[in-house]
């Protein structure tokens, strides 16, 4: 129990996303795509991904935060070009045009440095989601606009169905991204919700070499299950 006498929902991002994978099942038969967002989601999405045989990918989404409060995100940017710029903010914070550019290149460096991190060799920015579903991962949403750019970029490439899910999230943010996408997953939405971290016991933060690590061990999964299902037909048919 924290100062505010709340109570954590999840030991840590291993235990939210086993928890959010009981609540995915359904969408195992559709043979999905579990896309998360580094870094933190990457773990939760690691855990939805065994539970639904599901192959991992990431995409990249880099908030925009105003000049000498960067925490404060005043848009947020996506592969494919995509820019959702919170206008209002802009103005009263008198953010010029050139001050956002600057942000935006600068996000833009790294949205490509953690994407050869992450995804090294591909020949894009992020995978083909042509008519598949998607379940696009966070371990939660505190304002939504990262999210909100990954949406747009996934819709870009034309998915069949695209699932937003995350433990945790901000009950007005859920309902701002709902019309947005096919379903949204969230297990809990506190009135009081603060910040992500204060519903985690253990909410450290992950590096690039244990991001690396989840998406190698979801790849060498997914092999050896894509291996076992001849052997298996082959048992079957004899």
């Amino acid at each position: 129990m924290d100062a505010f006498g709340t109570s954590a929902l999840f030991r840590d991002r291993q235990d939210a996303g086993q928890q959010l994978a009981d609540r995915l099942k359904e969408y195992r038969g559709e043979n999905p795509l579990v896309l998360a967002l580094p870094r933190g989601g990457v773990a939760v999405g690691y855990e939805v991904a065994r539970a639904l045989d599901a192959p991992l990918d990431i995409i990249v989404a880099r908030k925009l935060g105003a000049p000498f409060q960067p925490e404060f995100g005043i848009g947020a940017i996506a592969p494919g070009g995509v820019r959702i710029l919170d206008e209002r903010s802009i103005r009263a914070l008198g953010v010029t045009r050139a001050e956002l550019e600057e942000i935006i290149a600068q996000e833009e460096q790294e949205l490509l440095r953690r994407v050869q991190e992450y995804r090294p060799g591909a020949a894009k920015e992020m995978p083909d989601v042509r008519d598949r579903t998607v379940i696009l991962i966070d371990d939660g949403l505190a304002t939504g606009v990262t999210a909100r750019a990954a949406i747009a970029a996934v819709r870009q490439g034309q998915p069949r169905r695209l699932v937003l899910a995350m433990p945790v999230c901000a009950p007005q943010t859920a309902a701002m991204l709902r019309p947005e996408v096919d379903d949204v997953v969230c297990l809990a939405q506190p009135a009081d919700f603060r910040a992500v971290g204060v519903w985690y016991e253990n909410f450290e933060q992950l590096t690039d070499a244990e991001v690396r690590d989840l998406l190698r061990a979801a790849s060498e999964h997914e092999s050896q299950r894509g291996a076992a299902l001849p052997a298996a037909r082959g048992a079957a048919e004899r």
